[in-house]
């Protein structure tokens, strides 16, 4: 194999970057790379006992490079599989853009295979820590399509997993010999599960998106849509009130709880909880109004739209101001948000194949 050796670093490149243009995420491509990251992770924990199996059985080595090359294949795969999923539901102003970045940086590592090779050498720990990564976010992307668990329910599974993922990469570093060690081993695995559920505002609800947004005075019930035409002063929201309008992408099949999380000047005034259903190529439609605003409305408004487990799906932003010369003005068009969500991979989440469009 070694005059074609050259070969493989394009192949494995255009492997992982045609898996990013997938138009078709399809259920079972989702389950089939959790799977393969799965056996990736026993293939190199049981490296050295294939060695010596081999060896005793008169067979040659089986090389590292080739346990890491099968291992850098999975991990391209899976990584850019999810990346457009965490491009699409980042909000960029929050610290999830931190969270996706990070994605991109080990995306781009695993089809750089000087650097990639390196850490698998060099490094063991560090290594088994970037396989552990690559499980957190394919079974944060896939659980919602595959079996319809909802974001939070998805994302604790995920830490749970990463969590035993990881544990290779902390024998590799702390090399727990006596029993006092393996707890601390044990303590510190699950230090780093509390790190990640508190942080879970930086994670990205990944198959949760905010596909459009409007503000009006009124709603048109019957068809769902913002209606009407009001300067935004203190006057008018406080005798009108104010809907705001949002729809929601999701799989199809999934049901979930979702807040809009009134603010103003940063402050917490309301969280009103909404049920959405997944399915709807445009978003599912949802709205909250709010009639009783505070004595001075005037500042600056944003409306969060969150999961139950606090991760941003979205934010709406507005300012209410006492003269109306210099008032935003909001008429119910139906805005779309900055980023990926425009572009309107309206196949990027999988349908069962006998549904509907």
């Amino acid at each position: 194999m070694k005059p074609y050796a050259w070969l493989w670093p394009p192949v494995a490149f255009s492997a992982g970057v045609a898996s990013f243009f997938l138009v078709d995420r399809q259920q079972w491509l989702g389950g089939a790379l959790a799977l393969a990251m799965l056996l990736a992770w026993l293939l190199l924990l049981s490296e050295s006992l294939i060695q010596r199996w081999l060896s005793n059985r008169g067979y040659p080595h089986l090389s590292r490079g080739v346990t890491t090359f099968i291992a850098q294949m999975i991990h391209q795969e899976t990584l850019f599989f999810s990346l457009p999923f965490l491009l699409a539901t980042t909000v960029w102003s929050s610290g999830q853009a931190v969270f996706t970045v990070l994605f991109v940086g080990l995306a781009l590592l695993s089809i750089l295979d000087p650097l990639y090779f390196r850490l698998a050498e060099r490094h063991r720990w560090v290594y088994f820590a970037f396989h552990a990564l690559c499980v957190f976010v394919v079974v944060l992307v896939t659980l919602p399509i595959m079996l319809y668990l909802t974001t939070g329910e998805s994302l604790a599974i995920a830490l749970a997993v990463m969590v035993v993922f990881t544990v290779p990469s902390l024998v590799n570093l702390l090399r727990p010999k006596r029993a006092s060690s393996w707890l601390a081993m044990i303590g510190l695995a699950l230090l780093l599960a509390g790190a990640g559920w508190a942080s879970r505002g930086w994670v990205p609800p990944a198959n949760l998106w905010l596909s459009g947004y409007a503000l009006s005075p009124g709603l048109e019930v019957s068809s769902r849509s913002p209606s009407g035409q009001m300067a935004l002063t203190s006057e008018a929201v406080a005798s009108r009130g104010l809907f705001v309008f949002t729809a929601i992408r999701a799989p199809r099949g999934l049901s979930e709880t979702v807040y809009h999380e009134w603010r103003h000047n940063g402050i917490l005034i309301d969280r009103i909880p909404l049920e959405i259903r997944g399915g709807r190529a445009q978003g599912y439609r949802a709205w909250t109004h709010k009639q009783n605003f505070p004595e001075n409305p005037d500042g600056a408004w944003r409306v969060d739209v969150m999961t139950p487990s606090g991760q941003r799906i979205g934010v709406v932003r507005f300012t209410v101001q006492e003269d109306a010369k210099d008032a935003q003005v909001v008429n119910g068009d139906i805005q779309t948000p900055w980023g990926l969500p425009g572009l309107n991979w309206r196949q990027l989440i999988p349908a069962k194949e006998n549904d509907a469009t």
